[in-house]
């Protein structure tokens, strides 16, 4: 089971105040400089001033300051002319701590969120009761209730429609961190010989997300086993894990025929898919017991697995799957490694939700044939800047009424910025723009989601983006996969003679009119987006995109 880190020191320092300030040649004429310091008067347009180290705030009594500040493993819905979105409890300096559970925010431009409150400051009582309910069955002890510690993760929200009528529902996840044999609290002085307890999942509903108001529904799933009741654990660095599906993560998806299913689980032997009813949002076939004799037996009834990193293994580096459907196509997103540094997002997809979900180059990720391609996100640095690290664990959600989709998580700072030997604990929610780039020049309409090396700010469609404003020096990232290693930026000049130099030897070309950049033989879309890591902040051009054989992503901006 993987492990959330709640930091306790938080530093004053001053924030940067960025105004907006944009190229000229990035936008229509006749708009000066001078009239773009504050607001583009054209389309009313601002970039985002907010800062990326926001421990100057962090406190619970600059609540109304946070905008994207103190996001964990966010999950967003459409509801009522708002972006909902929920995460894990987690802050700096865990600042959130007795404010109740699963705290959210809202938005309805998806770069301004004020926060609202979550479904509920108590662990629902079920969650006691059906531990104990099971560790009676396997012959154990009750935990008394104020005894187990209780651990708020990753839920996931969806609107649906219930008997004709518009709802949010809510599939949460809480972690009892108690051992098995004797309940003790999870502690090295306190190792028993056990692993520790079940997660758990649960879910609730709304009709009213602004005033916090939900009813809980109670139990879905749980941790399960394909061990029996053989909790036995050699040592506390063994991690050939008592459970064969852990009961975090789960993503929810309606299908084209109308079927609800939930993916979940992580890091232990891989993700399983779960059919739930539509109308109660349960399990739509009895789970039974959370424990078998094998995996065959234990699958049937708490679900197929669909995905695995490594075949075979009890503990992997993967979590945090996210599915959506797009064109024929389920695209399952996930987390690769820890999420303090290493966090990057990697996609797979299938035509059938129950897979086989393949990779860009036919890796089965199903069978568990190792790291899969493209790249989404990893950890990188452009010039002039701290850069991020820790991008995953990803929400990915449609635009209202648009064919744009989002790749939403959080983004951790490096340790000690700005002299903060803690800030590797601030967590900024991060929203980009996804492209869908080909999988190589010979196959223009093989399509993968890329997201945007820079955060989404709501840049308005200046217009066509010529080849000649192209031309220029580059800030390119090879994003390769190096484990808690950030991808740094190099200089990459796009000459005016279709040339390239720097980062990047051979001809580059441009297509107007799908905004697809060839980098050799690696196409690239292009998109605007601001400058974060300017100051002042502007408007640049940026680019995402793969090829099926480079086992990386190409990333870019434009210099000023």
């Amino acid at each position: 089971m993987r492990f959330k880190y709640l930091l306790i020191l938080a530093i004053s320092i001053i924030a940067l105040s960025l105004v907006g300030c944009n190229d000229d040649d990035l936008e229509p004429t006749g708009i000066t400089t001078k009239d773009k310091e504050e607001t583009d008067p054209v389309t009313n347009f601002t970039i985002p001033t907010y800062a990326d180290d926001y421990s100057s705030i962090a406190s619970w009594g600059n609540l109304n300051q946070w905008n994207l500040a103190n996001v964990h493993d966010p999950s967003v819905a459409f509801f009522n002319g708002y972006y909902y979105m929920y995460g894990t409890d987690a802050s700096y300096g865990n600042e959130a701590a007795g404010h109740g559970h699963f705290q959210g925010k809202r938005s309805t431009d998806l770069v301004n969120w004020e926060w609202v409150g979550g479904p509920f400051y108590d662990a629902p009582t079920w969650v006691a009761d059906s531990l104990n309910a099971i560790r009676s069955r396997m012959g154990l002890d009750a935990i008394a209730k104020d005894k187990i510690n209780y651990g708020y993760w990753a839920p996931v929200v969806r609107r649906v429609n219930v008997g004709g009528k518009e709802i949010l529902r809510m599939y949460y996840c809480i972690v009892i961190d108690n051992y098995i044999k004797t309940g003790k609290a999870n502690t090295a002085a306190n190792f028993d010989g056990s692993w520790t307890e079940r997660a758990f999942i649960g879910m609730c509903e709304s009709t009213d997300p602004a005033g916090a108001v939900w009813t809980d529904k109670g139990f879905v799933t749980s941790s399960s086993s394909d061990r029996g009741t053989n909790y036995s654990r050699s040592s506390l660095s063994n991690w050939d894990a008592y459970f064969y599906y852990n009961a975090i993560d789960p993503t929810y998806i309606v299908s084209p025929e109308g079927k609800h299913y939930l993916i979940y689980g992580s890091w232990h032997s891989g993700y399983a898919l779960l059919q739930v009813d539509e109308t109660t949002g349960k399990a739509l076939n009895d789970l039974g017991e959370p424990y078998a004799n094998s995996a065959s037996e234990l699958s049937a009834r708490y679900g197929i697995r669909i995905g695995t990193r490594t075949a075979g293994a009890r503990w992997q580096g993967s979590e945090a799957p996210e599915i959506i459907y797009k064109d024929g196509y389920y695209y399952l997103f996930m987390a690769y490694d820890g999420l303090d540094i290493p966090y990057n997002t990697r996609v797979v997809r299938s035509t059938n939700i129950e897979g086989p979900y393949l990779d860009i180059t036919g890796r089965n990720f199903t069978n568990g044939r190792g790291d899969c391609y493209p790249i989404v996100t990893h950890p990188y640095k452009f010039n002039l800047s701290n850069g991020w690290v820790g991008i995953s664990h990803c929400c990915i959600f449609q635009k209202e009424n648009t064919n744009e989709w989002f790749y939403m998580s959080q983004g951790r700072l490096p340790a000690n910025v700005n002299g903060n030997a803690y800030s590797n604990a601030l967590m900024m929610g991060h929203v980009r723009r996804i492209v869908w780039c080909p999988a190589s020049e010979s196959e223009p309409d093989n399509l993968w989601p890329i997201a945007l090396p820079e955060r989404y700010a709501a840049v308005p469609d200046y217009g066509t983006i010529s080849k000649d404003s192209l031309v220029g020096a580059w800030e390119h990232i090879n994003l390769k996969y190096k484990y808690a290693q950030q991808d740094a930026a190099t200089t990459l000049n796009l000459n005016a003679d279709g040339s390239m130099s720097g980062a990047l030897t051979g001809i580059w070309s441009y297509n107007t009119a799908k905004k697809q950049l060839t980098l050799g033989n690696v196409v690239v879309c292009v998109e605007r987006e601001v400058d974060w890591e300017a100051s002042p902040r502007h408007i640049t051009f940026v680019y995402a995109g793969t090829e099926k054989n480079l086992n990386a992503t190409y990333w870019g901006k434009k210099k000023k």
